[in-house]
């Protein structure tokens, strides 16, 4: 089981989460018997019904974590005057912050010193 080598990390969807969970809590199929089905480690799947016993459909939402706001700018060539005013504010606040904790950026942004 798991990912192949240099594969990612399959994406599940609450509602696949919730289809899984109530398996095991409404069916009474066990969770080693849900995983080989859905080929995911039993952990997982215990994690997930343990969850949804304590926390409620809820708990199954994806945390989604805080990427790099740049990045879906900085891809991209052609943007709009919005786009193009959001991605230099966004610049210009980062800019902002490193200056308040004392860095200073040299050239295209790959030195940066501490101002003593």
């Amino acid at each position: 089981m798991g990912r192949p080598k240099g594969g990612k990390n399959k994406y599940w969807s609450k509602e696949e989460k919730l289809r899984i969970v109530k398996k095991i809590t409404e069916e009474g199929f066990s969770s080693k018997q849900v995983a080989r089905e859905e080929n995911i480690e039993s952990s997982m799947i215990r994690n997930w019904v343990r969850k949804y016993l304590q926390y409620g459909e809820s708990s199954l939402e994806n945390k989604r974590k805080p990427g790099n706001p740049l990045l879906k700018y900085s891809k991209r060539k052609i943007l709009s005057p919005m786009e193009q005013l959001e991605y230099e504010n966004m610049k210009l606040r980062i800019e902002n912050e490193r200056l308040k904790k004392g860095y200073i950026v040299k050239g295209d942004g790959t030195i940066v010193t501490f101002r003593k």
